[in-house]
């Protein structure tokens, strides 16, 4: 959507070099009839990534959900080595933990802020 607010974000990256996935988000009433909005892109991002991982050294997983566990340990098996970025630091952590014990590396987001954060400007 050219109104996205993140739009300004996937042009820069676009153009920098960088390879985004995408898929539009879906708009639904919930129970209570208030309007919500899901996007979740689990399927897609495991599918790419069991069909690039033979040709990957290092994958860097930007997520905490558990569910993801399971694509690490096959990306490992086929010898890919796999950081995983996310908080234990918070609370709740954002991170499960039987992701962060899969990982070979975890580096806690909180660690890098000042390195990554958005400078105002």
């Amino acid at each position: 959507d050219d109104n996205s607010p993140v739009r300004s974000l996937v042009n820069w990256l676009e153009y920098n070099g960088y390879t985004l996935v995408t898929k539009p988000a879906k708009e639904f009433l919930d129970t209570d009839g208030r309007r919500k909005i899901k996007g979740n892109m689990d399927i897609e991002l495991a599918v790419d990534l069991m069909e690039m991982t033979e040709h990957l050294d290092h994958i860097i997983l930007f997520s905490g959900d558990g569910d993801f566990r399971r694509l690490v340990e096959a990306a490992q098996y086929k010898g890919t080595y796999v950081t995983v970025v996310s908080t234990i630091k918070s609370r709740p952590p954002m991170i499960a933990d039987e992701l962060r014990r899969q990982s070979d590396y975890f580096i806690d987001l909180q660690d890098i802020q000042a390195e990554i954060q958005r400078v105002p400007g």
